[in-house]
């Protein structure tokens, strides 16, 4: 009799996208995953417990909050599961409008303990910057909310996809705007998410010519060009500009769909169109 397959964490880690911490967090805190253990301790898991993983972040695309998925795993639910998604969104608004970053920091890193990069984002992070932008139309403090928001938010991304950066090899994700504004948190989220799932990036936060577009592509060489539109584009330059880059190409962004139709009209191969970060990273695991 063949002996069971036993995966390391760093393996499970790697077929689930989970990273370990998570996965660590998952076991202790809330039972969800039963490994063994060697004799010096290291965690080794059947591989049964791939799919209880797949199983978990099911539900957590759902919505059911991490403290829910046990019983649900347990039993087939009679309704929906509500999870905990609005009182942490909550929680981070308040600690917005009071200015604090240790409390945006405590509720983001509690979070980004216990779900995969990719349910933060959709569950959470994107819901969180529409109600802020519905916020701020009216808010006497918008302006230094925003601020502060977006100095932090930067900051926290771009220590978290430096990090990851320095654990991965192979070509880079180019990621670049096609926009003058400021700051764009989708960007960031999209670089998060593709170091999170095991993809280097290299990132031009601040737009640059078509001719120099090109060159970095020819320097980088990377697997993909990720490029967030604005709300307005230069449609024949943009088209001139992706006519000379090789390769898989996701356009997109908030505003993709005011540009859908000049975009499809361009008939390049491999051009992709995406409208939020998670939907951009379900492209560029497709095509590879």
């Amino acid at each position: 009799m063949q002996s069971e397959t036993l995966l390391p964490i760093g393996e499970l880690a790697r077929r689930t996208g989970v990273n370990p911490v998570t996965l660590r967090a998952w076991e202790r805190r809330y039972g969800l995953l039963k490994p063994q253990r060697t004799a010096k301790g290291h965690r080794l898991y059947p591989l049964e417990q791939v799919e209880r993983v797949q199983a978990i972040l099911s539900w957590l695309e759902r919505g059911a909050s991490v403290g829910q998925v046990r019983e649900l795993l347990e039993r087939a639910p009679s309704s929906a599961p509500q999870g905990d998604w609005q009182t942490r969104e909550q929680a981070l608004i308040e600690a917005i409008g009071n200015l604090s970053q240790r409390a945006l920091d405590q509720q983001l890193n509690q979070a980004m303990a216990l779900y995969p990069a990719i349910t933060l984002c959709e569950q959470l992070l994107l819901p969180l910057l529409h109600s802020l932008a519905r916020r701020w139309q009216s808010h006497f403090n918008a302006r230094l909310e925003q601020a502060f928001f977006h100095t932090w938010l930067r900051s926290k991304l771009g220590a978290r996809v430096y990090h990851d950066n320095q654990q991965l090899q192979g070509a880079p994700v180019l990621l670049a705007v096609d926009s003058e504004r400021p700051f764009d948190a989708q960007l960031w989220l999209c670089a998060w998410l593709f170091t999170s799932s095991g993809y280097p990036v290299e990132i031009l936060e601040q737009p640059v010519s078509a001719s120099q577009l090109i060159r970095a592509v020819n320097q980088l060489q990377p697997r993909a060009l990720v490029l967030q539109l604005g709300a307005r584009i230069e449609a024949a330059l943009l088209e001139r500009s992706l006519q000379g880059i090789p390769g898989c190409k996701l356009l997109g962004g908030e505003t993709v769909s005011l540009h859908e139709a000049q975009l499809q009209a361009f008939g390049l191969p491999e051009l992709l169109l995406f409208d939020t970060p998670q939907a951009a990273l379900r492209l560029l695991q497709k095509a590879q």
